[in-house]
């Protein structure tokens, strides 16, 4: 199972020859991911794609060999501080990686998604907990990325599938298992995180726990594009049911905002949509209900939970409205992640927006996103004080948009400040995704022959290698005035 000796082209080979195995067999996986999740053909069509690209875009990552940030430090008897050993500094993989798939991405972080993507990337070898949503097309997917392996000439033990929850929890307290990927809810990640954490070698666990991602529309952009307001927000609550990680959970609006008619309108036009499973529905109903139950807050939008035709639940959208004040007093009911069409819609006071961001401090400590939609050019002293404090908080900060779709591209940050993420210094979306499966080590005087591919000199895997020669530390600090 050991991939550490891959050089970066063969497991950039790897990567691609899974992404070929899922391109092709599309026709037999878009059917079965929708007969088990109720997801619409275009969506899946959409999410296959965003995966089979995620793929190829970590085998271009491991083609040009900048993840092993390779450090190589000359001897230099004449170093500044005394004598300088030869150090030569790389990242290697950390060892088997256990992922946890999520129910809501069939494929874009499931069996073959982001989290396997970049373990793999890194040199993991990755066994995977399927999600019980969706079991028959895990079990497919896993087909294609064993094939794709066979293909790559990699034993297919690099990759296996397993089913069972309680055998997911005996492997996370194994001593072989050397970090762990989870999405899913703060209860079960909490428990997850727990148990890698207590372990006698503790591990790193980085589980994606949830959000609810508020958006602030200022007064200005209130004035300037209310309409497209309310269809883009709408649009985005109720989008795959809001079934998403990234689905805006709140929405501040200045008092006075006149939108509550066209809030409701557009909500009570969009049909009802099957919910990915019993379990997220069951956990949607009861958390509609505690909402729709709370002192002081109006409904905009009632929506419903009901049992369709074909015996799957369904949701149509759910939109309630409550004043700030309202909202910090009900905090403990109305604060948590409700995972289906429900948002929540805040009133505050726009001559006194100091109290917004303050309160915005004070109820969120930790997002996936927060978006701010402001006038074409606006920029004020609380605007800016409403920016500093959302940076501290969430992952990735939007401008004038909406958080749901999150891009596949080096730069995307997807995690946040807990209780969003349980490791905020991570993503599992991007680039840099791969650096949570890896570790550095260095080797000091270490002879030619003992050294690894990325650390020789004569770099036969053809990686970038960063140097400091012999001699030049006594000019550090020259270039910086």
């Amino acid at each position: 199972m050991d991939l550490t000796e891959t050089s970066p082209s063969e497991r950039a080979g790897l990567l691609n020859a899974i992404a070929d195995e899922l391109s092709g067999a599309a026709d037999e996986l878009i059917p079965q991911a929708m007969a088990e999740t109720g997801l619409a053909e275009a969506r899946l069509a959409g999410e296959l794609k965003r995966t089979v690209v995620q793929l190829r875009m970590f085998a271009d990552v491991c083609a040009e060999g900048e993840f092993l940030d390779v450090r190589i430090d000359e001897a230099d008897p004449g170093f500044v501080l005394g004598p300088r050993p030869d150090l030569r500094r790389f990242n290697l993989p950390v060892g088997p990686v256990l992922v946890f798939a999520a129910s809501n991405f069939p494929f874009a972080f499931s069996v073959a998604g982001g989290d396997t993507a970049s373990a793999l990337a890194a040199g993991c070898p990755v066994i995977l907990k399927a999600h019980p949503g969706h079991p028959r097309l895990s079990a497919l997917t896993a087909e294609k990325v064993r094939s794709a392996l066979v293909k790559a000439g990699r034993p297919v033990e690099t990759f296996e599938v397993i089913f069972d929850q309680n055998a997911a929890v005996r492997l996370l307290r194994d001593d072989r298992i050397a970090a762990a990927a989870f999405t899913g809810s703060f209860k079960v990640g909490r428990l997850l995180a727990g148990i890698a954490a207590g372990r006698e070698r503790p591990i790193p666990f980085y589980g994606e726990l949830g959000s609810v991602n508020p958006v602030v529309v200022t007064p200005g952009a209130l004035a300037e594009r209310a309409d497209a307001i309310v269809s883009g927000f709408v649009a985005a609550v109720s989008g795959s049911a809001g079934q998403l990680c990234t689905k805006p959970g709140f929405l501040f609006l200045p008092e006075g905002h006149g939108l509550a008619q066209r809030l409701g309108s557009a909500a009570d036009a969009v049909p009802s949509h099957p919910l990915l499973y019993e379990g997220i529905a069951a956990g949607y109903a009861e958390r509609r209900a505690a909402v729709l139950a709370t002192r002081s807050v109006s409904v905009l939008a009632e929506g419903a939970v009901e049992t369709g035709p074909d015996g799957r639940s369904r949701a149509a959208p759910t939109l309630v409205e409550v004043g700030l004040d309202d909202l910090l007093e009900q905090r403990s009911t109305l604060l948590d992640e409700a995972f289906g069409p429900l948002s929540i819609v805040v009133r505050y006071d726009p001559d006194r927006p100091d109290l917004l961001v303050e309160a915005i401090g004070e109820l969120f400590p930790g997002a996936l996103t927060a978006t701010v939609h402001r006038a074409a050019g606006e920029n004020h002293a609380w605007l800016r004080g409403l920016v500093a404090v959302l940076r501290e908080r969430v992952g990735r900060l939007l401008f004038d948009g909406w958080p749901t779709g999150v891009a596949v591209t080096p730069a995307m940050q997807h995690g946040g400040p807990y209780p969003a993420t349980t490791a905020p210094a991570t993503t599992s979306v991007g680039t840099a995704a791969i650096q949570r499966f890896l570790r550095p080590v260095t080797f000091q005087n270490c002879p030619p022959e003992l050294l690894p591919a990325a650390l020789r000199d004569d770099n036969p895997w053809r990686v970038p290698q960063r140097r400091a020669a012999a001699g030049d530390s006594l000019n550090w600090g020259s270039h910086s005035a």
